[in-house]
C-alpha cells in the first residue's frame, strides 16, 4: 500500500513583503506575504480599510490608476515578477480581476456584457463555447441574456461580472468583494458557483471578503489582513476554529473589540505583527 503523500500544488502567485503608498505618502500596506498555491481558493478578510482591495489591485496591477505603487517587495506569478506588466498582460497570462461594486456596462445587455471579456480570444468557436459554459454556471444570465445590465438584479449583475472575467478562459481570478449588497441567499449561490468552477474547471481563486463565515466555508486558505498588515493566516478550517477569529469576525463572543490587536492569544503571539 502506498502511503506517499501526493506532491504539494505548485505556487501560482507569490507576494512577497510589499509595501503600497498612495500619492507618494500615505503608506497602505505594510510588509505583506501571501501564497496562492495552484488550484485553490484563497480568502483575505478582514474589516473595510484593512487593505484587501489595495491587495488585489497591486496583483492586477490596477493601483496607477487610484495613483497608487509598490514600493518594496515583489509580486510572482509562476516564478515571473509581473509588478511592471500591465492588467492586458496580466489578462494575456491567464489573471483576471472581478472589480468591487460589478461594475457592469448598465446599458448594454447581459450577453454584450459577457462578450466584451472575450476581447482577448479570437476564435469565434472558442468564444462561442466560452460564452455556453459561462450559461451552464450561470443559468439565470441566459434567462436574462438580452436584457440590459441596468434592469437586472445585484445578483445577476454580480455573476455577469464573474461570468465575464470567466470569457478571458483565467487561471486565476481575483475576487473583490462578491457578496456585497446581495441577500444571503445568493450569497450562497454566487460562492457555490465559485467552488464549482474551482473544482470543475481548475479555477484559482484569490478573494477579498469582509464576510468571514462565508469565506472560510468555501476557501482553503485564509489571511486576516488589518491595518495594512497580515495578522494572522491559516488553513480556512483552522481560523474558522479559532476562538479569537470566532469572537472577533464570526460575532460567536460576548462583549465588542476595538481591534483585533486586543485579543489575548494576539497578545501572546507578537510574530503576527512586527
Amino acid at each position: 500500500m502506498d502511503t506517499t503523500a501526493p506532491p504539494a500544488p505548485a505556487t501560482l502567485l507569490n507576494v512577497n513583503g510589499i509595501e503600497v503608498i498612495y500619492n507618494h505618502v500615505i503608506l497602505v500596506l505594510k510588509g505583506v506575504s501571501l501564497q496562492v498555491p495552484e488550484g485553490s481558493i484563497v480568502a483575505i478578510l478582514g474589516g473595510n480599510g484593512a487593505g484587501k482591495t489595495t491587495t488585489l489591485r497591486a496583483v492586477s496591477n490596477l493601483l496607477q490608476g487610484e495613483r497608487g505603487e509598490v514600493t518594496k517587495g515583489s509580486i510572482e506569478l509562476r516564478g515571473e515578477r509581473i509588478e511592471n506588466l500591465t492588467p492586458a498582460d496580466l489578462v494575456k497570462r491567464g489573471v483576471v480581476q472581478v472589480m468591487e461594486g460589478r461594475h457592469c456596462f448598465a446599458h448594454l445587455t447581459i450577453e454584450e456584457n459577457l462578450l466584451t471579456g472575450a476581447y482577448t480570444r479570437t476564435s469565434k468557436p472558442e468564444i462561442a463555447a466560452n460564452l455556453e459554459k459561462v450559461y451552464t454556471y450561470f443559468p439565470r444570465l441566459k434567462t436574462r441574456r438580452t436584457s440590459q445590465a441596468a434592469y437586472t438584479s445585484g445578483g445577476e449583475q454580480q455573476m455577469c461580472a464573474i461570468g465575464r472575467a470567466l470569457m478571458t478562459n483565467p487561471s486565476m481570478v481575483l475576487l473583490d468583494e462578491p457578496s456585497m449588497g446581495l441577500a444571503p441567499q445568493i450569497v450562497e449561490e454566487v460562492f457555490n458557483i465559485v467552488k464549482d468552477l474551482n473544482t470543475r474547471e481548475k479555477v484559482t481563486f484569490l478573494l477579498a471578503e469582509q464576510n468571514t463565515n462565508m469565506a472560510l466555508k468555501y476557501s482553503d486558505y485564509g489571511y486576516i489582513m488589518e491595518s495594512g498588515r497580515v495578522v494572522m493566516d491559516g488553513a480556512a478550517a483552522s481560523l474558522a476554529n479559532n476562538e479569537d477569529v470566532k469572537e472577533f469576525y464570526l460575532g460567536m463572543g460576548g462583549g465588542e473589540r476595538k481591534s483585533f490587536k486586543d485579543a489575548k492569544s494576539y497578545k501572546r503571539r507578537k510574530r503576527w505583527l512586527a
